[in-house]
Parts: structure tokens; C-alpha cells; sequence
């Protein structure tokens, strides 16, 4: 729609020259001309923001407001100058006003360009999907990243079918850099077939959230580094790699392990502690009284992964994982003679590994943290390792479909992005319907 809004805009600018050019050069019919024209400017992007068919309209706000202190400049000039202007517009100052005015247009356009008009996949489940979201504060811990000594926050985006009865819960951990938000359709199909999904942000490991104190907490900078010092494999070696992923899943489980805790005694006791800072309290226990805290899953995507399958080993009240292209980090136990070493007893849950196509008997011995992901799975008490011919790291979440060229820098692959989702989201809901509902049978390939 901005690129839309973009060309029309052009359009009437260009009219304005037009019209200067060929009929209205006076000055005073120039004003009149350009007040109007920019009333209808801001008036059609208003009315295009406006339409119940237009998403995230924040992506606007720079170009309306731009549009609006035009306006009010040329209306304000029209007022006090229409009576005593005179003399011919001169054409070079009309035609470098139009070129300005469309540059910087389309400079306040650009989120409209960087992120698309998209809300969500269609959820093929029977219930409406609603949203509520609280901030945890874990007492017990101390937030490594602060320097004030405050505690461990971990916010909670709760979505949940609008009906009564019981649902199993099922908590979702985001990538590095990640957000709540990077699997919302995930989410929705899950909650639309009769499940509460949890959302955690992991402050610090988040591209950013907010606290209690609605501060905005964005990445850690030493976490980003030492991301892409791993990513790039040139600069630490295993013995590094292996304490500072280590440092990563304790943070990332204590938080789940802490949310679920939480959650299952807010359940038992239909009531929130001081831990619980809800934006809205009566629904969050209406959502919690909906809850079946007896049938829990952990889904994630890359770190969120890996931080599902560690917990996997940890809790014994979860029915099931589900490692969305994660290196299952929390399966290296150590590192001998400069090799990795698995953990080689009996996984004690069944484990799903989606991942982009990797062919693991081709890897050599000095491959890169992917081959646990073969080991896990053989050791599973029901593990499936399904990869994605094409897939790109950023496929398996909403961000391709929300922000293409923000995916295509951050790793996306030759797959339709949309197909993708749909065909992991159907797998997901499958695996979890037949692990924590019992129903169905499991339809899984290897290889999509």
C-alpha cells in the first residue's frame, strides 16, 4: 500500500506542475491549488490507514505526519498571502518542490516498504484466538545483565482459545535477537485447535521488550557478539563455544522452568502472587482457570529450540518438544580432546527437530553443532528429524511474511516462505495433538 500511496502521491504532485505550467501560474491560484492538493494528499492516506483492511498502522505514522505539517504550512500560507499575491509562480521553484516533496515522502514511507500488510495465516482450528500478556518476576534470581542488582523479569504473551473446557498449555522460546511475535501464526493455529500458548521474551536475548517499569530492554551487545564469534567459527573454539552456550541455556531454562512453575501454581491456587504483574488480572485467571497445567509441550525456534529440548531432560511433567531449526546446545555435555561430547543417555520425552535439509551422514567429525541434533533423536524415546528442501534459517518464522527484506538479511532460502509455515504449523499441531491430546495419528515426513 505505501508503494501505492507513493505513486499517487507523484501523481498529484505532478499535476500540481502541470496545472501550474498550463493554466494556473498566478500565484495566488498556485496557493489555492496546493493547499487543496495537499488536503487530498493527507486525506487519502488517512482514509487508506483507516480501512479495517490495513495491518500494522503504525508503518504510516512518519508519512502522515509529514503529510499533516505540509498541509498546515500550505494552508496557513494561503491564508495570509492570497490576498496580496501577485506575479507568476516561477516554474523552476514548482518543479524542485515536487521533486523534494515526493523524496521525502517517500522517506517517511519506508516502514511502509521494510514490513507488509501482514496479519497472521488463516488458523484452521474452530476458536476465536485472543491475547493477554503479564511480566514475571523471578526473586530467586538476580538479572545478570543489570548492574542495580534488580530481579530476573520474564514477560508472558498468552494466547488462548476463546471458549470454556480445558486445554493443555504449550510454552514457546524465540531465536537470538528473536521476539514474542516471531511465530504468531504458530501460535494462533495452535490456540484456534484448542491450546494456550505461552510466548516468553527472554529480556537481553530479545531484539528488545519491556520491563515493569515499562523501560524498553533491547539485545545485550556481548550476547550479539559472542553470536556471531560462534556463527562465524573463525574465532572460539570449542572449550569457548561450549561455556558460552552453556551461560545461554542456564539463563534461558531458568526462565522457562520459572514461567511454567508459576503458571502451574497460579492454576492450583486460582490466584496471582507478587511474581505476576498482569496487564489484566481477571482475564489472565479466567485464561489460567482454562489451563490443563497436567499436559504441557515446549516449542522454540533456534536458541528457543535448544532451550525446549534442555528443558525436555529437566522437567518431568513435559509430554512433549518440539525444536524448531535449533542446535540442540543443551545435548553437549562437554568437550574431550577437542571433540564435542553427546549425551548419550535415553532422551525421556518424544522430541520433533524441524530443520532446514541437512544431510548428516555427509558431515564430518569437526561439523559444527547440527550433528547432536542426529544423536538426540536416535536416543529419543520418539524423535523425528524432518528437514525442508530450500528453507532458509528465518522460513520457519512469520518474519519473511511480516518483513521480507529484514528475512532475506537475516537467512532466508529458495522456499515459499508461506508453504513453509503452513506445512510446519500443520506438523506441529499434529505432534502436539498426538502427544498431549492423544488424538490422531502422527503424519510425518521426513523430508518436505
Amino acid at each position: 500500500m505505501g508503494l501505492l500511496f507513493l505513486f499517487l502521491f507523484a501523481i498529484a504532485e505532478i499535476a500540481l506542475v502541470v496545472l501550474t505550467a498550463t493554466k494556473f501560474a498566478e500565484t495566488a491560484k498556485w496557493l489555492t491549488n496546493r493547499w487543496i492538493i495537499r488536503a487530498a494528499e493527507t486525506v487519502l492516506l488517512l482514509g487508506m490507514v483507516l480501512l479495517p483492511t490495513t495491518h500494522m498502522k503504525w508503518r504510516f505514522f512518519a508519512a502522515l505526519l509529514v503529510l499533516g505539517i505540509r498541509l498546515l504550512i500550505a494552508l496557513i500560507a494561503y491564508l495570509a498571502k492570497r490576498k496580496s499575491a501577485s506575479g507568476t509562480k516561477k516554474m523552476a521553484g514548482v518543479i524542485v518542490s515536487c521533486v523534494l516533496s515526493v523524496l521525502l515522502v517517500a522517506a517517511a514511507l519506508v516502514p511502509s516498504f521494510l514490513f507488509t500488510n501482514y496479519n497472521g495465516l488463516k488458523t484452521t482450528g474452530a476458536y476465536e484466538v485472543k491475547e493477554t500478556a503479564a511480566i514475571l518476576v523471578d526473586e530467586s534470581r538476580v538479572d545478570p545483565f543489570e548492574t542495580d542488582g534488580s530481579f530476573r523479569e520474564v514477560p508472558a504473551h498468552f494466547y488462548y482459545p476463546a471458549a470454556e473446557g480445558e486445554f493443555p498449555l504449550i510454552i514457546f522460546s524465540h531465536g537470538a535477537f528473536g521476539y514474542y511475535q516471531s511465530n504468531f501464526s504458530t501460535y494462533a493455529e495452535l490456540a484456534s485447535n484448542g491450546y494456550v500458548v505461552v510466548s516468553l521474551d527472554h529480556p537481553h536475548h530479545a531484539f528488545f521488550t519491556k520491563d515493569t517499569a515499562g523501560k524498553l530492554i533491547t539485545v545485550d551487545p556481548e550476547f550479539i557478539n559472542g553470536a556471531m564469534a560462534i556463527g562465524s567459527g573463525d574465532t572460539v573454539n570449542d572449550e569457548q563455544v561450549y561455556e558460552i552456550t552453556q551461560s545461554w541455556m542456564q539463563l534461558r531454562t531458568d526462565d522457562g522452568n520459572f514461567v511454567i512453575d508459576s503458571i502451574k501454581a497460579a492454576k492450583a491456587s486460582n490466584a496471582l502472587d507478587a511474581a505476576w504483574h498482569a496487564e489484566d488480572e481477571q482475564t489472565l485467571l479466567a485464561v489460567l482457570a482454562t489451563t490443563d497445567t497436567g499436559k504441557i509441550g515446549y516449542m522454540g525456534h533456534s536458541l528457543g529450540g535448544a532451550t525446549g529440548v534442555a528443558l525436555g531432560r529437566l522437567r518431568d511433567d513435559l509430554s512433549a518438544v518440539v525444536d524448531i531449526d535449533g542446535t540442540a546446545l543443551g545435548e553437549v555435555v562437554g568437550i574431550e580432546n577437542d571433540r564435542r561430547v553427546p549425551d548419550d543417555r535415553p532422551y525421556p520425552i518424544p522430541v520433533l527437530i524441524l530443520s532446514q535439509q541437512v544431510d548428516y551422514d555427509e558431515l564430518p567429525p569437526d561439523a559444527a553443532y547440527v550433528d547432536v541434533n542426529k544423536n538426540l533423536v536416535e536416543n529419543a524415546k520418539d524423535g523425528r528429524l524432518v528437514s525442508f528442501v530450500g528453507a532458509g534459517h528465518m522460513d520457519f518464522t512469520d518474519l519473511p511474511l511480516f518483513s521480507p527484506f529484514l528475512a532475506s538479511l537475516l537467512g532466508t532460502g529458495t522456499v515459499n516462505s508461506e508453504e513453509c509455515l503452513c506445512t510446519m504449523n500443520a506438523l506441529i499441531l499434529n505432534w502436539f495433538n498426538y502427544y498431549l491430546k492423544n488424538e490422531g495419528t502422527l503424519s510425518i515426513q521426513a523430508q518436505y
